[in-house]
């Protein structure tokens, strides 16, 4: 079949080879002319992933309808700030059913929309729609290290369908009916990783990192369950599973954010040396937005935004964490 990837960074550029390997034509959009040039004709990314040789089948083009044509789903692996630009430029391009899985993880600013309601809101037919998340670092699922992942729909069919589309023997696909709790696991679990990366950026130690990895969690429930989503979502594969990978490898642009704000770098910093989006730091602002809205406390959450969007020194954010009263371990989730 031909499938189409919107996105051509380290994400996007793995579940195309992936999906190449299933046997699929993949028509792959990107940005940047030599990036384009440079998968046609040597088969590697110049920017990402540029190690792997990438599957002839496996086409990259700048316009939107030609990696479109004769598509028989989208998926799309963007920035999450750049989404709701994604659905307006494919809304006179695409068919009203036509499938989309959407990997891109994060909160809209404003609004606090998610990004299947971000597409809804511009394309309609939620029941088309899919949201893939889950412990998956592009750099393993690449070399085929076994992974798994999570696909939320909130049609039976079309997370079967894209179940049966990702699946291999080294990338395993379970599917779940909680949207909500999956996009919320998968915005939340980055700004922990930034947390914990500014942890061992201060030279803390695996005990603080374990302690705003679980307090973390707790948090993510409360938002979780507060939204309407299952708390239950928040021990698989998207929450728990996403929130160990992240917070502890060296893979994680998250961690690896952190890590650098506690050795004094700024966001602009990160940007320039990585290529890379923190989606963390986006999502620490934009998640506020939903905790205003339903009253939810999230107070690591809090001290990330501190820290990056409003120049409060890392170790007063950190004191203010420290001496917050205490309580029983788990209230606020039902």
């Amino acid at each position: 079949m031909k499938v189409s990837v919107i996105g051509a960074g380290s994400w996007g550029t793995a579940l195309a080879q992936l999906l190449a390997e299933n046997g699929h034509n993949i028509g792959l959009w990107a940005r940047k002319p030599e990036v384009i040039a440079s998968i046609n004709q040597e088969h590697k990314n110049p920017r990402y992933l540029s190690d792997i040789e990438l599957s002839e089948n496996i086409v990259a083009t700048i316009s939107h309808k030609d990696t479109l044509k004769n598509a028989v789903a989208v998926v799309v692996v963007t920035p999450s700030n750049l989404l709701r630009g994604v659905a307006r430029a494919l809304a006179p391009i695409i068919d009203d059913d036509l499938p989309i899985i959407i990997c891109s993880k994060g909160v809209e600013e404003g609004s606090g929309l998610l990004p299947t309601e971000i597409f809804e809101s511009e394309l309609g037919n939620m029941d088309r729609l899919a949201v893939l998340s889950g412990p998956n670092h592009a750099e393993e699922v690449i070399k085929q290290v076994p992974s798994a992942t999570v696909i939320a729909s909130t049609s039976s069919a079309t997370a079967e369908f894209f179940q049966d589309l990702f699946a291999s023997e080294t990338f395993r696909t379970y599917i779940s009916n909680d949207v909500r709790g999956v996009e919320l696991c998968a915005a939340s679990k980055n700004v922990m990783a930034i947390a914990v990366g500014l942890a061992y950026g201060l030279g803390f130690g695996d005990n603080t990192a374990a302690l705003l990895m679980t307090r973390g969690l707790a948090e993510m429930g409360r938002l979780v369950a507060a939204c309407g989503g299952q708390s239950l979502t928040c021990m698989g594969l998207a929450g728990t599973g996403d929130l160990i990978a992240t917070c502890t490898s060296e893979h994680s642009r998250n961690r690896r954010f952190g890590k650098m704000l506690a050795e004094g770098s700024q966001i602009e910093d990160f940007t320039e040396k990585t290529h890379m989006v923190a989606e963390g730091a986006l999502a620490c602002k934009t998640l506020k937005t939903l905790a205003d809205n339903y009253d939810v406390e999230l107070p690591i959450t809090n001290l990330v935004r501190s820290i990056v969007w409003e120049g409060v020194d890392i170790d007063e954010a950190a004191a203010s964490l420290a001496s917050r009263p205490l309580t029983t371990e788990f209230w606020g989730i039902s």
